[in-house]
């Protein structure tokens, strides 16, 4: 029997002949356009550390397992030779509109019965079933009893994972005959094709060799990263389309010779279009000039390249408080793990997107320096995922438009149709930031967590205030940096201060490089750091810095009076002195909003500014750029300035204050935002009577109360250890009345419940460690009853969800831009035209609330998170009203209120 062409695997945007007939592509070239990509992906794009996993998994040569790759690359859509993929009814018709493929029923080897129709195994999974045989059948090692220690039973399983979730195991009593369970596979004409298809692609790809090996964690995330990434590019209907065989083409084996020439010659092409190739670390030099002779960055650059010279990469832990010097050392770092691990770009992760965004500006300089060949840059968040492409690009004409820096980022900014511009592949992108969400989600059982892996898997991760994710977030952490080491990223991690939860990062790290169990401690002093091998879990510990490092003092003085008669008591000294700078933490953007005002009012000689996270991207970048030009270290413009701002800022760099005033919160939060004061006796005020934030734990709150009193003076680095150790102490509660130590204690419970409901809740969502998947990829993709995304979206801690507002005629924007709302051909909304309109709003704010959106706007899946208000005009507000739910849209951002109970204050008109 010789192949049949006629069994189509690509024809959706193929287009259709004179006659009407739509075109399909068969099957055999879509399977040799996938093994083709692979093979220049291999060539390409991973990294040495990459294929040597798999060469070392395997146990074959660099060509051999290159063959081996385009060989199960080619296999991935085997599947689809089955009976309900063939006969599908959204599959290529002709011109009557009959399905093509009802040519087949009229051949008595295509029978089948009626449980084949009904069977409705996916065609990823029918892949995986049917080769777990055909695998052993050519005698790959299936020598151990237990399928998922078989490599004949991995490779299938990691096949038919291509779309984005790994299949359970297929049983040796099932593989011998996988059609009595699932008949949609059929038999006789169906089988034949399959082996068909199966010995041509190992023919043509040459892939004779039988491996040896076993497949490992490391190994099996980067096959099945090539195995995906090749599909995605070989169905580019564009690229599909030029390679279109004409009538008569059947498939022969000369045919397919000459089709696997035409598919080598446009694999390179679909490669180049990803922006991916080429970038590189160079040889670390970064940046000598700024290093000084002693410090932190001096000791990293005096010592790490020296360990990793001697052990390979590994994990680097920096800790110090929050500052661009930290930063600066941390990047260094990453620029010393990168060239040693021949890594092709960087993540740099955050714990919000107003700190990624405001980090950007310091990482692409690093990056200019620190990097060779062709560069591309993503913004990678909750308010950038839409559009990843678009976000960047309207970041830096934000930043430009503030005078930051003169083209600041364009080399950087990928065009709005790159392909990397989709939510699965832009953390493939040569370089990052982002929030740590995005970590974090590789380590979840959501779909095409292998890829984020993968992606990783070829980079260097820096992540950036550590301690900021509460819980969930050290417990996911913490096997994220398990399965880091087990596939070799280099990882910088910069925290405030050392602790426990830093320790058990470092453990993680080595126990994922298979170091063992043994506890590791971070140096205590400040500023300090340590290093971590991946190849074997060893810990180094480098001399610590040394010199001085008292950096200042800082002043604390707690208010108890009316919150807003103390920011005006506070910023007198200012006012007397006609200059200085001072920043004001409220606890939402409804508060920061009503202060600016009342500001803006009560204080005619000072320059007042608000940003908070409920603006518009593109208002917040715009507004940023600016404060880092007018609270800079150098400082930018005569007088008293003010920024009122929210927790959001705190985690922002670059902005320096003569004071900082705030309302209560846990003590790690103060300091994050005491560290934006460069005096040397810095102040920081905290307003005893003000609002917490929702985030806030009561029973930090109330315990950093206690501990700063009505104040105390600090000097800093030195005392921020033991000023932590008073805050979490046990014995806080002695010398309390009666009343108060029994209050502390409730709170007190009530977080360690939260802690532990959080932890196990993210223990439970978490995919097992590297180690301990036994073989078994379906672990990682494993769905648990109740695991909503509700759930997933309360773990991670994206309870935000997206508002645009549009006025009358479709305006997004009010006044003399009269931007108008843009469609595709289909009168569909452009995704890429909102992003820089995107409001992030905490979803407890519109639960209940629909919006507006029409049946286009819903049918575009990239806008099912985004609520649309048509604002309306009320009493010289823009407005928007669903029952008791009220949202006034003003120049300063979106304010949302609840009537009678929450008013809202007037909000002026725009």
């Amino acid at each position: 029997m010789s192949l049949d062409s006629r069994l189509w695997g690509k024809h959706a945007g193929l287009g259709k002949s004179a006659g009407g007939v739509q075109h399909a592509h068969p099957l055999i070239c879509h399977l040799l356009d996938t093994a083709a990509v692979a093979e220049v992906v291999w060539d390409e794009l991973l990294t040495v550390r990459q294929r040597s996993m798999v060469i070392q998994a395997l146990q074959v040569e660099d060509e051999q397992a290159r063959a081996l790759v385009a060989f199960w690359a080619g296999l991935h859509d085997v599947g689809k030779i089955s009976v309900p993929f063939q006969l599908q009814s959204g599959g290529p018709k002709r011109g009557d509109g009959e399905l093509q493929a009802q040519e087949l029923l009229g051949e008595p080897g295509y029978g089948f019965g009626v449980g084949a129709a009904q069977d409705r195994q996916s065609h990823e999974a029918a892949t995986h079933w049917w080769l777990v045989r055909a695998f052993k059948e050519i005698g790959y090692p299936s020598s151990q009893r237990r399928p998922q220690t078989q490599l004949s039973h991995a490779v299938a399983q990691l096949l038919g994972g291509h779309g984005g979730g790994f299949h359970p195991v297929v049983y040796d009593k099932d593989s011998r005959c996988p059609v009595a369970r699932h008949p949609g596979l059929g038999a006789g004409s169906w089988e034949e094709q399959r082996w068909i298809h199966f010995d041509e692609v190992r023919r043509v790809t040459g892939a004779e060799v039988v491996p040896a090996g076993q497949m490992t964690p490391g190994a099996a995330v980067v096959l099945a990263g090539v195995v995906i990434m090749s599909d995605w590019l070989a169905s580019i209907q564009e690229g599909v389309r030029t390679r279109l065989r004409g009538e008569g083409w059947a498939g022969t084996p000369a045919e397919l010779d000459g089709y696997w020439q035409v598919a080598r010659a446009a694999a390179p092409l679909l490669v180049q279009q990803t922006d991916l190739l080429g970038t590189r670390f160079a040889r670390p030099s970064y940046p000598p000039a700024r290093l000084g002779d002693s410090g932190l960055a001096a000791s990293i650059a005096g010592q790490l390249p020296d360990l990793v010279a001697e052990h390979g990469p590994g994990i680097v832990v920096v800790t110090a408080p929050a500052s661009q010097d930290r930063t600066e050392a941390a990047l260094h770092a990453a620029a010393v793990l990168g060239h040693a691990a021949n890594a092709r770009g960087l993540f740099y992760a955050l714990p919000t997107g107003a700190a990624a965004d405001s980090h950007m500006e310091q990482v692409l300089d690093f990056g200019r320096q620190a990097l060779t060949g062709p560069k591309g840059a993503l913004l990678l968040h909750s308010s950038s995922r839409l559009k990843p492409a678009e976000a960047m690009e309207q970041w830096v004409q934000a930043n430009a438009a503030g005078e930051v820096c003169a083209e600041l980022g364009e080399e950087w900014a990928l065009a709005a149709d790159s392909w990397l511009n989709s939510h699965h592949r832009a953390l493939l992108a040569p370089f990052g930031t982002g929030t740590v969400d995005e970590l974090l989600q590789a380590v979840m059982p959501v779909k095409f967590n292998v890829m984020r892996l993968f992606a990783f898997s070829g980079k260097v991760i820096v992540v950036d205030e550590v301690h900021a994710r509460g819980a969930w977030g050290q417990k996911l952490m913490l096997r994220f940096l398990e399965w880091a080491a087990a596939l070799q990223i280099p990882v910088v991690l910069a925290a405030l201060a050392a602790d426990r939860s830093v320790d058990a990062m470092l453990a993680a790290y080595r126990r994922g490089a298979g170091g063992g169990n043994e506890p590791l401690t971070q140096p205590r002093g400040l500023p300090g750091w340590s290093f971590v091998d991946a190849q074997s879990g060893g810990r180094h510990l480098p001399h610590q810095p040394a010199g001085d490092i008292h950096t200042g003092t800082l002043n604390i003085t707690v208010a108890d009076g009316a919150p807003y008669d103390e920011i005006r008591q506070a910023l007198a000294p200012l006012a007397a002195a006609g200059d200085g700078t001072a920043a004001v933490y409220c606890s939402t953007p409804e508060e920061a909003i009503f202060t600016f005002r009342r500001l803006t009012q009560d204080l005619p000689g000072f320059d007042v500014t608000v940003v908070h996270q409920q603006m518009r991207n593109k208002d917040r970048w715009q507004r940023l750029a600016a404060c880092r030009s007018v609270f800079s270290a150098k400082g930018g413009v005569g007088g008293p300035s003010v920024l009122v701002t929210t927790p959001m800022l705190e985690h922002v760099r670059g902005l320096h204050f003569d004071l900082v005033i705030s309302g209560p919160a846990p003590l790690v939060n103060l300091m994050a935002r005491a560290a934006q004061s460069t005096d040397d006796r810095a102040r920081l005020v905290v307003l005893q009577a003000g609002n917490r934030t929702e985030l806030d734990d009561a029973a930090l709150v109330r315990r950093t109360g206690m501990v700063l009193g009505t104040g105390r003076t600090v000097s800093l680095p030195e005392d921020l250890p033991s000023l932590l150790d008073e805050v979490y102490a046990d014995d806080l509660v002695d010398g309390l009345g009666e009343r108060a130590a029994r209050e502390l204690q409730r709170l007190d419970n009530e977080r360690t419940v939260q802690e532990r409901r959080a932890s196990g809740t993210a223990g439970w969502l978490a995919v097992p460690g590297p180690w301990d998947l036994d073989g078994d990829l379906s672990l990682l993709s494993r769905d648990y009853g109740g695991m909503e995304p509700e759930l997933l979206s309360s773990v991670l801690g994206e309870d935000a969800m997206h508002v645009v507002c549009l006025y009358p005629g479709n305006l997004l924007e009010d006044g003399v831009l009269r931007v108008k709302l843009e469609r595709d051909s289909k009168k569909r909304p452009k995704p890429g035209q909102l992003v820089p309109y995107l409001i992030p709003v905490p979803k407890r704010l519109v639960e209940g609330v629909e919006g507006d959106a029409n049946a286009s706007w819903r049918e575009v899946s990239a806008l099912k998170t985004v609520l649309r208000f048509n604002l309306t005009r009320q009493d010289g507000e823009w407005v928007y009203r669903d029952g008791e739910n009220r949202f006034c849209m003003t120049e300063n951002g979106l304010m949302a209120g609840r009537f009678p109970e929450q008013p809202v204050p007037p909000c002026p008109s725009v």
